[in-house]
């Protein structure tokens, strides 16, 4: 891991994000679901032997059972192996249970501590009033497509749910020092983050692991003003030389929305203006899928199905990661990297791109985030909107 200073937020690689997603986050986590219906004869799971130990049980056939018996017995058999086989490896709701550290005594006088401690017990309070209000929870259950998108580090025991352009970047340098596999942030290059694999995700354990981890391990986010975090976005993947984004993503949106594009704006894909990725962000019937850069946050961590113990912001990023490494009992020298803040994406350059857009577009997409806004109570970003 050589020397090199953070520079942007996390970036999309071939071996983690790299592949499209279906047009909507439910077909994922339907294919996800039926991939863990169907494990691998290779690695034998609580599940088969369940299933092995269910299929070979032997029913009496003696002349003294009576036929409406057997036929009790049969499809009683046959109702059991419908729920064995249809049913997603489940882990109930209330296993995902609230983490976060108390207040060390010698904290409790402190007023900063006692300030961003009450902080974070309101933000959590809006986001289970919100997703109480308008999310209809009876009978859900987590799956490893809800956790796909969280990392594990075992030794402080935190889960980290990853959200693209909200100090992500950073966040998995500080958890790898935490791990013990860098001494400083700082000695952490760009592409160490992103294509070293050293991190685990969480839906890389067996489900005892999950369910073990969901409940006892410190759950945390950090999120964005959701306008901001997309023109962040845009800026990030469009602006800039991309081998993945403007082949795949710019050439549909170019040929989709783009009268009289040249030839070369076709054959690349680059030069993609945001106008013209809002109508490919708002149109239901998008010429390439979702991309976890511009995805809700609301999809990405699920924080409906669970209990976050901790929710930072990136307008108080330095504020609110020190108190949660201070939380966790992080080494004192560990302080979460500073921004390279010629490059940041601000409030004053979010409404110069988002005042090329009509005020129908406008409120289209902040419909597309309300959720967001609601959940994380962001302010409405323009007085128009309704």
């Amino acid at each position: 891991m050589g020397f090199q200073q953070p520079q942007k937020d996390c970036v999309s690689s071939n071996n983690q994000d790299g592949r499209l997603r279906k047009s909507t986050a439910d077909a994922v986590a339907t294919v996800q679901q039926r991939e863990w219906l169907q494990p691998s004869e290779s690695v034998p799971t609580k599940l088969q032997s369940t299933d092995r130990r269910q299929s070979s049980i032997v029913f009496s056939t003696k002349d003294q059972v009576k036929g409406d018996e057997i036929n009790s017995i049969m499809l009683h058999k046959r109702r059991r192996r419908f729920i064995i086989k249809k049913s997603p490896i489940l882990i109930s709701m209330n296993s995902s249970i609230l983490n976060l550290p108390t207040l060390k005594s010698e904290d409790r006088n402190n007023s900063k501590w006692k300030s961003l401690y009450q902080i974070q017990g309101e933000r959590k309070r809006i986001m289970r009033e919100t997703c109480s209000k308008y999310k209809s929870n009876n009978r859900r259950i987590i799956t490893p497509y809800h956790v796909s998108r969280i990392f594990v580090e075992d030794k402080y025991r935190v889960l980290y749910c990853e959200v693209p352009k909200a100090g992500c970047s950073n966040w998995k340098r500080v958890l790898m020092v935490l791990n013990g596999l860098a001494s400083s942030t700082k000695d952490i290059q760009h592409n160490t983050v992103h294509y070293g694999n050293y991190l685990k995700r969480l839906d890389g354990f067996d489900h005892k692991g999950i369910y073990h981890r969901l409940n006892t391990y410190t759950k945390m986010l950090f999120i964005r003003e959701p306008f901001e975090k997309l023109v962040s976005a845009f800026r990030d993947k469009f602006e800039h030389p991309n081998n993945y984004y403007h082949p795949v993503f710019g050439k549909a949106i170019i040929s989709r929305y783009r009268v009289n594009a040249t030839k070369e704006a076709l054959r690349t894909g680059s030069g993609v203006q945001f106008k013209e990725f809002i109508q490919y962000l708002l149109d239901v019937h998008r010429p390439v899928g979702m991309d976890i850069h511009w995805d809700h946050v609301n999809r990405l961590c699920s924080p409906c199905l669970i209990d976050y113990d901790f929710v930072g912001k990136f307008e108080s990023m330095e504020e609110d990661a020190n108190f949660f490494l201070h939380l966790i009992g992080a080494p004192q020298n560990l302080t979460f990297p500073k921004f390279n803040n010629e490059e940041r994406t601000t409030t004053k350059i979010t409404q110069q791109y988002f005042a090329q857009l009509s005020p129908s577009q406008r409120q289209q997409s902040y419909d597309f985030y309300y959720m967001d806004y609601l959940m994380f109570n962001y302010s409405k970003p323009f007085e128009d909107l309704y």
